[in-house]
């Protein structure tokens, strides 16, 4: 029994700048649960929240998968994307048809925009220090 469970669970990991998420899709009525924790309580705003059922809702799927995800790294916003990404991923494996629109939507590609890190001699990573001619 425990075998037939494993066999309809689908594994997928998204990221976005530092978050890593490991996403499961399971079979069942649409309760996601992240690091433990339901959405809503892991995800305190509303915006998070809908960015992580984007992909869901997109292909309709709202109610036909639980999901589990264990996301690490960065901040909520960041997690919230890398969550995102790896439900999409996961719903492809299941039915290669939702490729098309989730492609189209921008969901199976990995946000590549990471922090830039600071210049030496320079106040930030772009800004400089004041210049002074005399």
């Amino acid at each position: 029994m425990a075998n037939a469970i494993a066999a309809k669970r689908i594994y997928s990991t998204g990221r976005r700048k530092t978050a890593s998420a490991r996403v499961w899709l399971i079979p069942g009525t649409g309760n996601i649960a992240v690091n433990k924790l339901s959405l809503a309580l892991y995800f305190k705003r509303p915006s998070s929240e809908m960015l992580v059922k984007q992909p869901l809702a997109l292909t309709a799927s709202d109610a036909k998968f639980d999901i589990i995800a264990s996301v690490r790294g960065s901040g909520l916003s960041s997690q919230a994307g890398a969550v995102r990404h790896g439900i999409a991923r996961a719903l492809v494996k299941f039915n290669a048809e939702n490729r098309r629109i989730l492609k189209k939507n921008g969901l199976l590609t990995r946000d590549s925009r990471v922090k830039e890190r600071k210049k030496y001699g320079q106040k930030g990573a772009r800004k400089k220090f004041q210049f002074s001619k005399r």
